[in-house]
């Protein structure tokens, strides 16, 4: 198989409008599948997220813990079909700047890679929709009778991006020559020092130092307008 070059994003909140994980958990609380005292456990945190009091980073954190606690026992079928109304609900609620970037990319022949911490799952699904041709995501384990057990295996590998990107490059035959990589905070630093293009879109005040200081190329999307730094 001839080597491809590869593009690698970012999902939530690069692509994504909002997070994944974030509207999944609140869908699921909505059907009833997680009981209401489910928002309790990042309520606050989204409160003063709002208010410009507290940081994102506690509130997605909050969401992460209200998940994890929840999902144990959940039928694995049903999750689908709760992640399958999400997607459908917000497949377009995308940002044009990362959006015409993987139709640009795809056409000149990349390998498109997304790499998500919200559940495989839903990011496998709202990815089909942009073309990617290689989705990671956290994997929660499954029991017999196909109900979560709580578990997630190979987390040590989905918390470093850098481990990620140089495992798909050795599975799917990619190159670094010519890479485009985009993100959006510090956990995605690791994989943007390995491609040659790397792009901090929209960052946080980490990410946006760092890439400044290394000479990256920084875009901001606001409204109708798209800046470059």
């Amino acid at each position: 198989m001839k080597p491809r070059k590869v593009a690698i994003f970012d999902i939530d909140g690069t692509i994504f409008r909002s997070s994944l994980l974030i509207e999944v958990t609140e869908a699921l609380i909505q059907e009833g599948i997680f009981p209401a005292r489910a928002r309790k456990t990042y309520a606050a945190e989204y409160k003063k997220w709002l208010d410009r009091k507290g940081n994102y980073d506690d509130y997605i954190r909050g969401v992460i813990n209200s998940f994890d606690r929840f999902i144990k026992g959940v039928q694995y079928k049903t999750f689908l079909g709760i992640a399958q109304k999400v997607v459908n609900f917000h497949k377009n609620r995308v940002y044009r700047f990362t959006r015409d970037l993987t139709k640009k990319l795809r056409k000149q022949g990349y390998f498109l890679l997304a790499i998500s911490k919200s559940p495989k799952a839903i990011v496998e699904k709202f990815c089909q929709e942009l073309g990617f041709h290689k989705v990671y995501g956290l994997y929660y384990e499954t029991d017999q009778r196909e109900r979560f057990t709580g578990k997630i295996p190979f987390f040590d590998l989905m918390s470093d991006k850098a481990k990620i990107l140089r495992r798909a490059m050795k599975k799917e035959n990619l190159i670094l020559k010519g890479s485009v990589g985009v993100g959006d905070s510090e956990s995605d630093i690791r994989f943007l020092r390995l491609v040659e293009k790397p792009i901090c879109f929209n960052p946080n005040s980490v990410l946006y130092k760092h890439g400044k200081r290394h000479g990256w190329r920084v875009v901001v999307e606001r409204k109708d307008v798209i800046y470059n730094l």
